[in-house]
């Protein structure tokens, strides 16, 4: 069975660029100048989410160098104990909407020292995979389209991602 679905899985996207090669040619368009149409579209759109890009990263990384997360962790500490909330997901949780690459890398060191079949290891990868690096959708797609006013997208956005990750440690504990 794992082998049929590894066939299929290889043919998908050669089969998918057929398709859409014997579409065009049925349909009388030039295929190749529509490509590449949409790959100068496609540098154009990188060109203009650039700068936000780069900003964002710069940003995550003058928050992870500066202890900055480790100063807010140990401020909101206290509540967490009393809501037993475990600590140690708070880098991932505290990260996550912001930078996909950085809460890779704390899931990935959470995994490390926890092991990936702990309680922690689990909550971090269900965490993981309930949320969305927020900021950096919102930034990238926004800014590719022009829209400057996402102040309710965001509000919305950061919502659905606590209660992703509180549901993942609900869930978790209840399952384990």
């Amino acid at each position: 069975m794992i082998n049929i679905i590894s066939f299929f899985s290889n043919l998908a996207m050669p089969l998918i660029i057929l398709i859409i090669v014997i579409y065009g040619f049925l349909e009388k368009k030039e295929v190749f100048d529509k490509f590449i149409e949409g790959a100068k579209d496609g540098i154009n759109i990188v060109i203009n989410i650039f700068p936000t890009l780069i900003g964002l990263f710069l940003a995550v990384g003058a928050l992870r160098s500066s202890g900055v997360i480790n100063i807010v962790i140990k401020l909101v500490e206290p509540l967490l104990n009393i809501v037993n909330f475990p600590t140690e997901i708070m880098p991932l949780a505290f990260l996550r909407p912001i930078s996909g690459s950085s809460s890779i890398a704390i899931a990935t060191d959470i995994m490390k020292n926890f092991g990936v079949d702990s309680q922690i290891g689990i909550m971090a990868g269900v965490i993981m995979g309930a949320t969305e690096t927020t900021l950096y959708t919102i930034a990238v797609y926004s800014s590719s389209v022009k829209i400057r006013k996402t102040r309710f997208v965001l509000i919305v956005a950061l919502t659905a991602d606590i209660v992703g990750i509180i549901t993942s440690i609900i869930v978790c504990r209840f399952l384990s």
